[in-house]
């Protein structure tokens, strides 16, 4: 073997080695919402795309596929505590939560609400898990099929679909930061496997 086949080897090792370890860390932030799984995958997925963009064109036959499925459940399942944890740096927990995944906002009234009386809520943003995880797909898809102006249909789609919940500043705030935290990370997991396997 080469000095160049060598450095290839080893660096599809790493890519490897650092998308399924962000993979295993990003399952656990997912179901266990902790900063101490979401930082190492945050990471390990660093060090992937460095290491994609450095490997060399010549992709090994088992490496496609298997570095396509492990972006994905990188991209899937890390952005959801991703996007907590920056819903949760930006805004602390100044809005209550709602029984449905959503968050309470005050219901917009011509009349003052008298004093002593709590403000009439209603649940927004609501199954907001689900849609994310479908948007993820849906990004990290996009890219790694080399369609990146997917993306803009994704945003849209979910721009529109949510359009009447953002009338109240909370609602839209947390929407923003929710969906760039959300795509930001789905990108940066689709962007490892589009740098390795291009």
């Amino acid at each position: 073997m080469n000095v160049v086949g060598a450095m290839s080897a080893v660096g599809w090792a790493v890519i490897v080695v650092a998308l399924g370890a962000s993979a295993v860390l990003s399952v656990l932030a997912y179901l266990r919402p902790r900063p101490i799984h979401l930082w190492p995958a945050a990471g390990t997925l660093a060090l992937a795309i460095v290491a994609a963009s450095t490997v060399p064109d010549d992709v090994p036959m088992v490496a496609a596929p298997l570095v396509g499925l492990l972006g994905m459940v990188v991209a899937v399942f890390g952005g959801s505590p991703a996007a907590a944890t920056a819903l949760q740096l930006a805004m602390g927990s100044s809005t209550p939560p709602g029984a449905h995944g959503g968050i309470l906002v005050a219901v917009r009234s011509d009349e003052p609400t008298p004093p002593g009386v709590a403000p009439v809520r209603r649940e927004v943003l609501r199954g907001g898990l689900t849609i994310g995880v479908l948007e993820r797909l849906a990004s990290a898809g996009t890219i790694i099929a080399g369609f990146p102006e997917g993306l803009a249909i994704v945003v849209a789609v979910k721009g529109v679909g949510r359009f009447t919940e953002l009338e109240a500043p909370e609602a839209r705030e947390r929407f923003i930061i929710g969906t760039f935290a959300s795509l930001i990370w789905a990108c940066a997991a689709a962007l490892a496997v589009h740098l390795a396997i291009r």
